[in-house]
């Protein structure tokens, strides 16, 4: 007896996929949890294993073809690998339909049929919008995506009237031209409707890290001993802006509407490289970890994140993030907030510098420090505060043990 292979549930707001690759094809064996097909989401790769072993049927969609959770990839036939099965593939084959004449109405079915997928559809005829205003799709056949359609809705230009086509760009011969991933495209258009929503202001400070250096020096070998993980300055910093975020509260919330929603708690988004590019696991609940349950977390989050196994459900629910430039060798930057967050912290390289302390000029291990925030609920003076008592923290971590 044949089973169908579904798209899985994707977590929390994600509703649609791309086939990224079939690892199998039609006629292959299958054993039972093998994975069959790769999906890309909007935060991360998702593999698709078989529900029993058997012999991989028709499959009902192609690479780069988007799909909703629920639809139909493909069968498990039961029998022994060889020819492929003389089945039809259950999604029947899209009309290719002669382009119509322009419509009256923006949302002409017969145009947006031909030109976009189910979910772009949908949305496109919401927004009274035709396959000819979004332009050219980025999915197969140059098909229309959802994430067309919201990219071209997150432009300020998108209720005018559509422009005259730009001309082709002609390709130099040692160019290469490579189509962007979803998550790439995802990260762009997120960032860039941050951009458009946010009153987005930073302000700058910088750190001693003596204080933080000390710290590591003299309690690093018990610290590896007890935890069996080091004592980085990560955890250093997520334990001052937890207490900062606790003395701030409105750069830990959120606006929704004309509402102002504040927290109790504390969700840390770490931004973490991987293989596909950046991605921002959460640490929840970070005001009730210590020192060492924070540096265990996000190494496990480094691990998953090179190796492409971070879950969907680590990725969401942030309501403050870190990222760290520093790694990187960046001096200074202006972090884009990761919405609907209100604030974002960055961390960037330490370097020796001389300062002037207590009248005399001395060399220091410097770090420069920038929070980008939402200057709609958060005031400059809060701003300013919050990396004043961050600086304190960090400086001297002993005021994170006594709580002052």
């Amino acid at each position: 007896m044949s089973v169908e292979i579904k798209v899985p549930t994707l977590g929390e707001s994600v509703t649609t996929a791309t086939i990224a690759k079939w690892l199998k094809q039609p006629g292959d064996a299958v054993k039972e949890d093998e994975p069959v097909v790769e999906l890309e989401t909007d935060k991360v790769s998702v593999e698709v294993a078989a529900p029993q072993a058997g012999v991989l049927g028709p499959q009902a969609v192609k690479e780069g073809d988007e799909v909703e959770v629920g639809a139909l990839l493909a069968t498990v036939e039961p029998g022994k690998a060889g020819a492929a099965p003389a089945a039809k593939a259950a999604a029947p084959e899209k009309k290719v339909e002669a382009p119509a004449a322009p419509a009256a109405k923006p949302a002409a079915p017969a145009v947006d049929s031909a030109a976009a997928l189910p979910a772009a559809r949908k949305i496109m005829a919401e927004n009274g919008l035709n396959a000819g205003q979004v332009g050219q799709g980025s999915g197969l056949g140059g098909r229309i995506t959802k994430g067309d359609v919201l990219g071209f809705l997150s432009q300020p230009q998108a209720a005018a009237p559509a422009a005259a086509p730009k001309a082709a760009r002609k390709d130099d011969p040692r160019e290469e031209r490579v189509k962007m991933t979803r998550l790439r495209r995802t990260i762009a258009r997120r960032l860039k409707e941050a951009q458009n929503t946010a009153a987005m202001l930073t302000t700058f400070n910088e750190i001693d890290m003596s204080g933080a250096m000390a710290l590591r020096a003299e309690f690093q070998d018990s610290f590896v001993k007890k935890h069996g993980v080091k004592l980085g300055y990560m955890s250093i910093f997520s334990r001052g802006v937890i207490a900062a975020l606790k003395e701030f509260p409105a750069i830990n919330a959120e606006i929704d509407g004309e509402d102002v929603i504040y927290r109790d708690f504390i969700n840390l988004g770490i931004a973490v490289g991987g293989p596909n590019g950046l991605v921002v696991p959460v640490i929840r609940d970070a005001d009730k970890m210590g020192f060492a349950q924070i540096e265990k977390t996000i190494a496990g989050f480094g691990k998953a994140a090179r190796e492409g196994t971070l879950k969907l459900d680590e990725l969401s629910g942030g309501t403050f993030s870190i990222t760290n430039g520093g790694i990187y060798g960046s001096l200074l930057s202006t972090p884009i907030l990761n919405s609907p967050q209100s604030g974002i912290l960055g961390m960037h390289s330490i370097q020796e510098r001389p300062v002037a302390v207590n009248g005399q000029v001395v060399i220091r291990p410097m770090m420069y420090v920038a929070l980008s925030y939402d200057h709609r609920i958060v005031d400059g003076k809060e701003a300013v505060s919050f990396l004043v008592r961050l600086k304190q923290n960090v400086e001297d971590p002993r005021r994170l043990l006594i709580d002052v």
